[in-house]
């Protein structure tokens, strides 16, 4: 058995795995760094360009682990695809806008290489795709596997109850087993149920560290947290302000568009608008679509009928004056230059009234890890293009996280004891943590950082 971390380096970046076992080549997503551009922002193909690969599985249809899918498809024709349903259709979504934004910076930026790949290409490649049910076993030929398949390589999709349609992936082989966790959450969230993994004997873990350098909060629950929120929306509103709160198009625009359907049906805050932008709306009415088909709490909730949020765009955007009294739930969650989330910072950024509220993670170099680490009046430049502004709005962080808490990783890996824990996705202080944490409480396992690009005999 071999592996390779195609990550260019240990961080959350452009998360993909290449994995060869009796004969048989995979790789585990193939996502785009969400911090560079062209080549750089790919996963390091290039330590696999001579090997043909059989299969391709994806966790979930976050950019950082499908957004360069087809790429790797163009590179290896041949390689069969596979997802769960949920995370098909929110693929598709998710790389057409890629398209857009990519052709958008290549007259930004000056650069041919973009876009990496086109509308046309994407379809193409969405046509090949093989959506899986979860707790399925199929071989890599695309068949489900029976009693007569034991000599094959078999895989199977676990909900990690990460955002709609992710999984965790379970291989077997030649009596081994092999699970990947992809991004995981062994707790209930606003919409999303905790994760279901498997309990069984598995010889090597694979799992990711996003938090493995942020302990849980004494005392925090989630339902207090909510609460926590919707006094600091109320606050705000008191002071004659409005509310910005980054997201992630896909997973952390529904769960705070459900949280605001709470606050309203609870009477926690009076009625208010809400704006969001184009493609949350696009990926909550696939939300709202698979309601009643996928584990979620509030099932009989319509993301786009309950709360009735109003869209913004590209265009529009710079038309929306900052009102007292609404709530912009705005992508990018990391307030990527020229994204919606950044734009509208810029806006209220140097006015004491408004609120900027953080409810996921943000890289610390990113814009909106720089705003959320600020200190007030501190001058600060959230896009390169445009002058340092100085932070007079109100900023506060809240624990939303759809990343399962170090904790509960540990807990995990604790009863599964395997023989070999990769740890993954993951900054270095955080990957560091884990692996001396799990040294110490596992000391028969053999806890393993891969480095980027070098081939492990496993």
């Amino acid at each position: 058995m071999k592996f390779i971390n195609l990550t260019r380096q240990t961080e959350i970046g452009a998360n993909s795995y290449y994995i060869e076992a009796a004969g048989n080549r995979l790789v585990l997503d193939c996502g785009m760094h969400p911090k560079f551009e062209g080549d750089e922002a790919l996963p390091n193909l290039k330590a696999i360009a001579d090997r043909r690969l059989d299969a391709i599985l994806i966790s979930h249809s976050h950019q950082d682990h499908i957004g360069t899918l087809p790429v790797l498809m163009r590179r290896h024709p041949v390689a069969r695809v596979f997802m769960t349903e949920a995370t098909a259709e929110i693929g598709n979504a998710l790389l057409h806008n890629s398209v857009n934004v990519m052709t958008r910076q290549r007259e930004e930026l000056g650069t041919m290489l973009y876009p990496l790949f086109t509308h046309r290409e994407t379809d193409r490649a969405t046509d090949l795709w093989q959506a899986c049910p979860l707790r399925q076993a199929y071989t890599l030929s695309g068949e489900r596997a029976t009693s007569r398949s034991t000599d094959a390589l078999t895989f199977e999709f676990f909900d990690s109850g990460h955002v709609l349609g992710s999984a965790g992936i379970l291989l077997r082989v030649e009596g081994r087993t092999i699970f990947y966790s992809g991004d995981v959450n062994f707790d209930d969230q606003t919409i999303a149920q905790a994760a279901i993994f498997p309990e069984e004997k598995i010889d090597v873990l694979i799992i990711e560290c996003t938090r493995g350098d942020t302990p849980a909060p004494p005392g925090w629950t989630r339902a207090g947290e909510e609460q926590r929120l919707a006094r600091a929306i109320d606050n705000a509103f008191t002071r004659g302000g409005c509310v910005l709160i980054p997201v992630f198009a896909l997973g952390k625009t529904q769960e705070v568009l459900a949280m605001l359907y709470k606050f309203r049906r609870e009477k926690l805050i009076r009625d208010f608008p809400v704006y969001i932008g184009g493609l949350s709306s696009k990926i909550s009415e696939i939300y709202d679509r698979r309601a009643h088909m996928s584990r979620r709490q509030l099932p009989r909730l319509q993301l786009l009928g309950e709360p009735k949020p109003f869209v913004l765009n590209g265009q529009t955007i710079h038309d929306a004056p900052a009102r007292a009294g609404r709530v912009y739930a705005l992508s990018s969650g990391m307030m990527t230059p020229k994204t919606l989330s950044n734009i509208f910072a810029r806006r209220i950024v140097e006015n004491p009234r408004h609120s900027i509220f953080f409810v996921g993670y943000a890289d610390p170099e990113s814009a909106g890890g720089i705003l959320k680490n600020s200190l007030p009046s501190e001058q600060v430049t959230i896009d390169p293009d445009e002058p340092a502004r100085e932070v007079r709005c109100h900023i506060e962080q809240f624990q939303f996280s759809a990343h399962a808490s170090r904790e509960s990783m540990v807990q995990y890996a604790e009863r599964l004891t395997p023989r070999k824990i990769l740890l993954v996705h993951g900054d270095p202080l955080a990957v560091e943590w884990m692996r001396a944490r799990l040294s110490l409480d596992l000391p028969n396992s053999d806890i393993i950082v891969p480095p980027p690009g070098v081939e492990l005999e496993l």
